[in-house]
């Protein structure tokens, strides 16, 4: 995997030398089955050799479906073990908890003030979401892309 991008068409997206960052979070659903690892963790352990993985555990956006608040704590233990297990390793990557960096709920805040309604009305995903769970429309659902 390539360390550095040669040609952008954004001026600051690349320095020569430094490696790129890839950014990628998981909601605690519980134990990892063949869809996350197909999905998303395999690639994650391979990104590890050659980019800055910062991956993250997101709570917050797990509290947007209909779950119960309480088993978002245990399942949250339960996948980190998972990646650990994976091949998600400590010293070559950074992993966080959404919830415990107060800058994602101000960043949350600020980006909400300035996305127009109609583009979250639009994500196919919120689409659907409704259509799971008619009577859980909310804005944590409608917000969830800007979280």
């Amino acid at each position: 995997m390539p360390e550095t991008i040669l040609e952008s068409s954004h001026p600051g997206a690349a320095t020569p030398g430094r490696r790129l960052r890839v950014l990628s979070g998981m909601q605690p659903t519980g134990r990892m089955h063949v869809g996350n690892y197909l999905g998303a963790l395999r690639n994650w352990v391979q990104l590890q050799d050659g980019y800055e993985c910062i991956f993250f555990v997101a709570d917050y956006h797990s509290l947007t479906e209909a779950t119960d608040p309480a088993s978002i704590r245990p399942a949250t233990v339960e996948m980190v073990l998972d990646w650990l297990a994976a091949g998600i390793d400590p010293e070559r990557s950074t992993a966080f908890l959404q919830s415990d960096l107060p800058e994602v709920a101000e960043l949350h805040l600020l980006l909400s003030m300035s996305t127009p309604l109609g583009w979250l009305e639009r994500v196919p995903t919120y689409k659907e979401k409704v259509a799971q769970f008619p009577d859980n429309q909310n804005y944590g659902l409608l917000g969830y892309p800007v979280l």
